[in-house]
């Protein structure tokens, strides 16, 4: 089965500064892959050397056995891949919907999922549909920004820091989407400071620190890495 996702040797850059040492990660169809670590070590930096947002960046980055290292970030998100940064980017002068409607539909990808189809996950966006962004709470804001990639076609999601600053019924709530569209099919990378919201959803871990992945490992060793984990991450 050729990978979702493949990094070998990625290297990556802001300016000057060396952020990312020679990353390598595998992500399969249909699994979710959570990256830990502390501040700083990387996991922003490597979702969006995945896109091309970083300065230079050198090594393999294959999505679905295509190498995009070369390509500018409009042609790689046309292999089917939507990132939801951290500061979400909903549009304040236009309604919940109007943002929803936003971004095209991307060519040969399968159809995106319909808005019907977003409302049904998200019953809170329907209620708000006509909300201008400004007026959506944070937890209601991080679902739109979500649906609008779902709506596109997108099949690999990069979700940076998703429950942060959440109440506990959203990341519940979020956490519930998590499961839904891995079931559909979805494959998943997240970027989580919350290691009680990523732990039960994830697949596999990817432990960075200072730029590199210092430990990978399946959801069946979680609790063997427990002290690891507690050593690097102090979860």
């Amino acid at each position: 089965m050729t990978p979702a996702l493949e990094i070998k040797d990625l290297h990556a850059w802001y300016g000057e500064s060396h952020v990312l040492h020679g990353v390598d990660m595998v992500v399969q169809p249909g699994e979710v892959v959570t990256l830990l670590g502390r501040n700083g070590a990387g996991r922003t930096t490597t979702l969006r050397a995945i896109m091309g947002l970083t300065g230079s960046r050198k090594g393999s980055i294959r999505v679905d056995g295509h190498e995009t290292i070369g390509l500018p970030t409009y042609k790689i998100a046309h292999f089917g891949i939507g990132y939801c940064p951290e500061e979400r980017g909903i549009f304040a002068s236009l309604s919940a919907e109007e943002n929803l409607l936003l971004p095209p539909q991307l060519k040969g990808t399968q159809p995106g999922m319909s808005v019907d189809e977003i409302y049904a996950m998200f019953p809170n966006l329907a209620e708000r549909r006509q909300s201008q962004g400004t007026r959506l709470s944070g937890g209601e804001q991080q679902m739109l920004a979500v649906a609008r990639i779902l709506r596109t076609g997108a099949r690999l999601l990069l979700l940076d820091e998703i429950s942060e600053g959440l109440a506990p019924v959203i990341v519940q709530a979020l956490a519930r989407m998590i499961t839904t569209l891995r079931a559909k099919g979805y494959t998943i990378v997240m970027v989580e400071q919350n290691f009680r919201f990523a732990a039960p959803l994830a697949d596999r871990f990817y432990v960075m620190e200072h730029g590199r992945v210092v430990e990978a490992f399946g959801a069946a060793q979680l609790e063997a890495k427990m002290p690891v984990l507690n050593e690097l991450l102090g979860v």
